[in-house]
């Protein structure tokens, strides 16, 4: 999986900006995907619900939503990681991530009242 095939444009182009904790987050990124041994939709949506088990900021949303999109993952099955996880990690963990997605992508997605 190459730079471009993670995603990690954004990331990579730190890296090359002499950045070596960023560069370090893109080689981390890259051993682990191969030796997952999941194809790329599993270990993006894995990344995505361990996102939000995190609470995770928006840009990381950005960075492996962002890339799942790129690898025609379909929004539904995000989705779908959301809902699977959400007796798990709680409600109120779900609607940080839908905040934190929205502000990725600069979506008002309208979770005041949630």
């Amino acid at each position: 999986m190459t730079h471009k095939d993670t995603g990690a444009e954004g990331v990579a182009a730190l890296a090359e900006a002499d950045a070596p904790v960023f560069e370090t987050l893109v080689q981390m990124t890259l051993d682990t995907f191969e030796r997952s041994g999941l194809d790329q939709e599993t270990y993006l949506l894995a990344r995505i619900a361990a996102l939000v088990a995190m609470d995770a900021s928006a840009p990381s949303y950005l960075l492996n939503i962002g890339t799942a999109a790129e690898l025609g993952v379909p929004l539904e099955k995000v989705q779908g990681t959301l809902v699977a996880i959400a007796p798990v990690v709680g409600s109120a963990r779900v609607v940080s991530a839908a905040r934190s997605i929205g502000e990725a992508f600069g979506i008002d997605i309208g979770t005041e009242d949630a």
